[in-house]
């Protein structure tokens, strides 16, 4: 009995490790402690805890003593990765993304400079494994003999489990509930908030899996159906099928005059929609998947944007698109940048422009704006999409009318995979490695890929250009950024921190390298002609808040304002004009479509043409949102009106749904490569 006593402080042993490990996430991660997720991550870890317990007492001591150090180095590399990837990279690391794990070493100072900034955290969550050496000689975890001890143990595990469960999922209140966290969509930072690392981990896991088995059965079904039962958008079949379809495209939505007017009235005037002539009716009946009907049923019922006076406005122009690694409005300044600046001031003035950060990986904003889709929780997005059908990313749109299409990116060509990506999105892609031939630094300069690349495509009009740059990467200091290293004595006189000047100076490669492409384009006499357009992949996270606050002059609001980003559209000549809309980097596929005159159906994007009169909507991960006239912030659930407006009974839960089924549908227009079914 005295044995038996002695072993069960082994079987207790680590739920009480877990609930830990957690705690010190928890502190370090989201500042607080308890609250209803710290409840449910307990609850959570009592059965996983026990049953680890129960698997260090089924062999020899010295057995047993080896499955518990294993165990416990296992937890203890779990917590202190995602400690330490949540410290750069602002999010959770999903199990997905270990395929990059080892792409992501090249931040090895960056994970030292995260370790030493938070040093008490790290030693706490390496303490449980320290101890166990230290004591290793008194470890000494027993065979239980005793199977009736072992199932009753078994059995408090699993009644903890269903109880937290039927807790869970029936916790159906508020906008993001426990039970739409648990079962609907994973969030991962929220997921870990409410529910701990562990069950976060286990949910990252199923959703893996089930990804896996439907990449299979896609892959098994990749001979599109040629029936009318699946596709109905009109006799051609072909991509030019597209084009075509959209010469004679008619609104569902009342673009017919009314043939019943009195002679003396006056007809109202025709209202046309950037829609494509889908027969979403035949789609409906004859289809026998009800995942993909309930999809038809949806978009159908999805309000278009409609045309308006800017379709088109900038149609036949060459469009060049850039995607700047962490830029943000505070990196435009008269002086320092003083190219962007020109830009920005003389350009279409987006004042209220937000980038979101998606929380998977840094190429889900890149996803964002060049697909207008949300990114998918636990994956590469971007990756993922390389296997499907995308007729709306401006490659493929631009490269059906006739553009010749480049896409480049100033670091490793195979980076998150867009060797893959990218071509399907219509480019010819190049990056360092596969035939960008620039130097190789950490990071590389965006102007030695402006000045080797523009001659490839400045005689070859019309084109579309797409860049994904690197200067401005993280980390932002002057020893370990070869741009901030370069650009050092522009910024030396600044009144600001080292870590704050070294990122300014990395955006200065930027702007040397929009006055190179302007001035190329004006030698060519094209600068009238060709459209630039950038935007954010997301905000400088390298930077630590209170070195973001620094640039911004005040202490920055972190749910909202810390993602405020900037949307640059200019060329030259053009008439500046002012956008107070709220907006964000999920509405530029979309603006650019309309702007550029091509065809395509708005019902399908989840972003909306910003010219048009559609209500804005800013989207964030964590469900928070703004509109014209609130925001809501899910963190506090404090919703706030704006310039005294009224809200309708049942506003807030109208926008809270449409935000569901953006994130629903756009995951779902990924999973079952939708636009091939439908568009194809």
């Amino acid at each position: 009995m005295e044995n038996l006593k002695k072993n069960l402080i082994y079987i207790i042993f680590f739920p009480i490790v877990i609930i830990y490990f957690e705690s010190v996430l928890r502190i370090s991660v989201f500042k607080t402690l308890f609250d209803l997720g710290y409840i449910n991550m307990i609850l959570f870890s009592v059965p996983i805890g026990l049953l680890m317990g129960l698997l260090i007492t089924n062999f020899s001591e010295k057995e047993n003593k080896i499955v518990l150090i294993l165990l416990l180095i296992l937890l203890s590399t779990i917590y202190i990765i995602q400690y330490i990837y949540y410290k750069i990279f602002s999010t959770f690391l999903s199990l997905y993304s270990f395929i990059g794990a080892s792409q992501a070493m090249q931040f090895w100072e960056e994970i030292i400079r995260a370790i030493s900034k938070d040093i008490g955290s790290f030693i706490f969550l390496c303490l449980p494994l320290v101890l166990i050496i230290i004591f290793n000689k008194k470890i000494k975890p027993i065979y239980i003999y005793n199977k009736k001890l072992k199932l009753k143990i078994v059995g408090i595990a699993s009644l903890v489990h269903i109880i937290i469960l039927l807790v869970v999922i029936n916790s159906n209140t508020g906008e993001i509930s426990h039970h739409y966290l648990y079962s609907e969509s994973f969030i991962i930072d929220k997921s870990v908030s409410s529910f701990g690392l562990l069950t976060t981990e286990r949910l990252d896991c199923k959703n893996l899996i089930l990804m896996l088995l439907e990449d299979r059965e896609k892959n098994n079904k990749k001979q599109y159906k040629k029936d009318a039962n699946v596709y109905a958008i009109g006799k051609s079949t072909t991509n030019t099928s597209i084009v075509e379809a959209v010469e004679n495209n008619k609104s569902n939505k009342g673009i017919e005059n009314d043939q019943n007017l009195v002679n003396d009235e006056k007809p109202e005037p025709k209202i046309e929609y950037n829609v494509m002539n889908i027969d979403f009716d035949s789609l409906i009946k004859n289809e026998q998947n009800v995942k993909i009907r309930n999809m038809n049923e949806y978009f159908s019922k999805v309000e278009p944007t409609n045309k308006n006076k800017y379709t088109g406005k900038f149609k036949n122009k060459n469009l060049i698109l850039i995607t700047a690694e962490g830029f943000s409005p505070y990196a435009i300044d008269e002086n320092l940048t003083p190219t962007l600046y020109k830009m920005y001031e003389e350009g279409f003035k987006f004042k209220d422009f937000y980038t979101p950060l998606w929380g998977v990986s840094t190429s889900d904003g890149e996803y964002v704006a060049c697909t207008g889709l949300i990114p998918k929780a636990g994956v590469w997005s971007m990756y993922e999409s390389s296997k499907n059908y995308m007729p709306f990313c401006m490659g493929n749109q631009m490269q059906i009318i006739g553009y010749n299409t480049f896409a480049y990116h100033n670091h490793y060509f195979g980076y998150y995979k867009r060797d893959q990506s990218h071509p399907n999105m219509g480019y010819n892609y190049k990056g360092l490695g596969n035939g960008l031939d620039i130097k190789e630094t950490w990071p590389e300069s965006d102007l030695e890929m402006i000045d080797v690349t523009v001659p490839e495509y400045i005689e070859k009009q019309s084109f579309h250009t797409y860049y994904m740059t690197v200067s401005g990467h993280l980390r932002y200091t002057f020893e370990g950024n070869a741009m901030s290293n370069k650009n050092k004595d522009a910024v030396k006189d600044l009144d600001y921190s080292d870590n704050v000047k070294a990122y300014l100076a990395a955006n200065i490669e930027l702007d040397k390298a929009m006055e190179s492409l302007i001035n190329q384009l004006e030698d060519a006499g094209i600068a009238e002609d060709t459209l630039i357009a950038i935007s954010p992949d997301h905000y400088p996270y390298g930077l630590e808040i209170q070195e973001i606050s620094e640039l911004a002059g005040h202490e920055v609001e972190t749910n909202f304002e810390l993602y405020k980003g900037v949307f640059i559209l200019w060329f030259k000549g053009i008439e500046s004009e002012n956008i107070d809309k709220p907006c964000s980097s999920l509405d530029i596929l979309p603006t650019l479509s309309n702007l550029m005159g091509i065809e395509y159906d708005s019902r399908l994007l989840m972003g909306r043409d910003i010219m048009s009169d559609s209500e804005p909507l800013v989207l964030f991960s964590n469900r928070s949102w703004i509109t014209d006239k609130a925001t809501y912030n899910s963190s506090t659930g404090e919703l706030k009106t704006k310039n005294n407006c009224i809200l309708n009974d049942g506003y807030e839960e109208e926008i809270t749904k449409k935000i569901k089924d953006k994130f629903k549908y756009s995951t779902l227009i990924l999973d079952n490569d939708y636009y091939g079914l439908i568009l194809n």
